[in-house]
């Protein structure tokens, strides 16, 4: 179904929502351009060989951050009113978006408090610290993580700018998807990783903008796989205690991206972290780049389904590069 202009999608008995134009995400685009980089698209002949189809890899592991989620957080915060940016910033996050909003706090010479599980990351800990942070820690739950910015929100006065489920962060997002499709290249699919939904419903937005016959189809860890069972189930329903290697694509999938995903996106694939581990390293033998667990999750979702895609072109977001290669999951001593 093509979308001639803002999509406007139903979301409950009395609320619909107006999703980013194909013009808003193109602005969006202009809008970050001095506070990301324009990543590349890889391919490697080697792993087309085995997948029996053309990949090209879109490596947001070389955005600013290590992940696409500069994009949106970029976005979100060039876009607060001066009165808005007086009293910083807040979110919560176990990693890419916290230290995507402490950067985008940081450049815009404001404040920005982030409350982090207690078992993030260390790699992502750092990160926010050295952009200049407040790391809030809690307890590493959604419960915790919520009752925790919400006191931090009511003493700060900070602006709430959450990791995936915010307009103006899925519009930042779908930049990525943009700069695929300005290079010309005619995807018969495209996959993304998909926890919060942000990255996804993006892409999915912006491909549907563009290329409706192009298939959107998402990759989801099998031990956090809520976005696949809201998505057969037709209704959203949260995930209790995840269990997964993609530490990136633990959180419950958003109701906003829900909504689009519903609408827009043509199949999620769940795979199971030995699938996840494989491709992974796959990718670091075969590509030499760094990724984390998270971003080898597409990769995964295809080979395990190759007669699927065989022949096509297939473009697969690699989402992110902050790992601690210190516990990389195929390291041996």
């Amino acid at each position: 179904m093509s979308l001639k202009g803002p999509s406007l999608i139903f979301i409950s008995m009395t609320e619909t929502i107006n999703f980013p134009s194909l013009e808003a995400i193109k602005a969006a685009h202009q809008r970050i351009q001095p506070f990301i980089h324009r990543t590349p698209i890889l391919k490697s002949e080697a792993i087309n060989s085995m997948a029996g189809c053309k990949i090209f890899f879109k490596c947001e592991n070389f955005q600013k951050i290590g992940a696409f989620k500069a994009r949106g957080a970029a976005n979100a915060v060039a876009k607060l009113s001066d009165e808005e940016k007086q009293n910083g910033v807040a979110t919560h996050s176990s990693g890419n978006h916290a230290a995507a909003l402490a950067r985008a706090a940081a450049v815009a010479g404001i404040k920005s408090y982030i409350v982090m599980p207690s078992n993030a990351p260390e790699i992502k800990k750092k990160a926010v610290k050295g952009y200049g942070g407040e790391i809030i820690e809690c307890e590493p739950n959604l419960m915790a993580r919520e009752i925790t910015l919400e006191a931090v929100v009511k003493k700060t006065g900070a602006t709430f700018i959450p990791p995936y489920d915010h307009m103006d962060v899925i519009e930042g997002q779908a930049t990525c998807a943009l700069e695929m499709w300005e290079e010309d290249i005619p995807f018969d699919t495209i996959i993304a990783p998909v926890g919060g939904g942000g990255l996804l419903g993006g892409t999915a937005l912006c491909t549907k903008y563009i290329s409706p016959a192009t298939k959107v189809i998402a990759g989801e860890p099998a031990g956090a796989d809520d976005a696949y069972r809201s998505f057969q189930a037709k209704k959203l329903i949260p995930m209790e205690e995840p269990k997964t290697i993609a530490d990136g694509l633990l959180t419950s999938l958003g109701k906003i991206n829900f909504a689009i995903i519903k609408e827009h996106v043509d199949d999620i694939l769940t795979v199971s972290d030995e699938e996840i581990i494989a491709s992974m390293r796959l990718i670091y033998e075969r590509m030499k780049i760094v990724i984390e667990p998270s971003c080898a999750v597409p990769l995964a979702a295809l080979l395990k389904h190759k007669e699927r895609f065989k022949g096509q072109k297939v473009g697969i977001i690699l989402s992110g590069g902050n790992v601690d290669l210190a516990k990389l999951p195929f390291r041996t001593e």
